[in-house]
């Protein structure tokens, strides 16, 4: 008679009762959802937001995408083939680097491939990366947007800002007449610069979401086959 991969016992990683108990439902919700879901998509979210995965939860109801660190994965999914949860499952388990998600759903293969390769988001750009503009603050009042929309459709910045601009960000403010103001125009970066932790902060503070985020597809496995096509 065939040996049931149900009944097996695992035994999680040694860690504090809050932090198992996490990993005790990360692993108990793979196992169910692989009872429940025909496709199973591995997807790379490294430096995923919020923002991105109340999107996919939101247009993805009635499947179910599960985070966790990837121990926890490939513990959930089998480590081995004598381990696996489902057949060939342990495979899947292999693909789990990085920051991972599944994606557990009954939708054809076809109309999740639609739908992430046509996904973006408008993100913020991170440190380390590429500048995607030049971007320079220009002379005079400093507005909240810092001359990327006209005048009469911004706000000048919040005057409390004004400590945090030429002190934490080197940029050579001032206060005058009530507002924060500047001298000289202000280079924040050139495209292409690889920037630095202090440029991708003050992008953001100025509203620069000018990168895009997209999320990668990994693999996708069939469940009741038990085949996996890695993308």
């Amino acid at each position: 008679m065939p040996r049931s991969k149900r009944s097996k016992l695992v035994t999680l990683a040694q860690t504090d009762k809050k932090g198992r108990e996490n990993k005790v439902r990360i692993f108990d919700e793979v196992r169910e959802a692989l009872d429940l879901f025909k496709y199973v998509w591995v997807l790379k979210l490294d430096d995923v937001r919020t923002p991105v995965l109340q999107d996919i939860r939101q247009d993805w109801t009635g499947s179910k995408l599960l985070l966790g660190k990837r121990r926890v994965l490939e513990k959930a999914l089998g480590d081995t083939p004598a381990e696996e949860y489902k057949e060939n499952s342990h495979k899947l388990a292999k693909l789990c680097t990085g920051v991972s998600g599944l994606l557990f759903t009954n939708e054809t293969p076809e109309t999740v491939s639609a739908y992430f390769n046509a996904y973006t988001k408008a993100d913020y750009c991170r440190a380390k990366t590429k500048a995607p503009l030049d971007f320079t603050i220009p002379e005079g009042i400093v507005y909240s947007r810092g001359g990327q929309i006209p005048t009469e459709d911004d706000v000048p910045m919040s005057h409390s800002m004004e400590e945090t601009l030429r002190n934490k960000f080197k940029i050579p403010t001032k206060i005058k007449a009530g507002k924060i103001f500047l001298n000289e125009p202000f280079v924040v970066c050139a495209k292409g610069d690889t920037l630095d932790v202090t440029q991708a902060l003050i992008l953001k503070l100025f509203g620069v979401a000018a990168a895009e985020f997209k999320v990668g597809m990994i693999a996708c496995y069939d469940v009741e086959s038990g085949e996996i096509n890695s993308l």
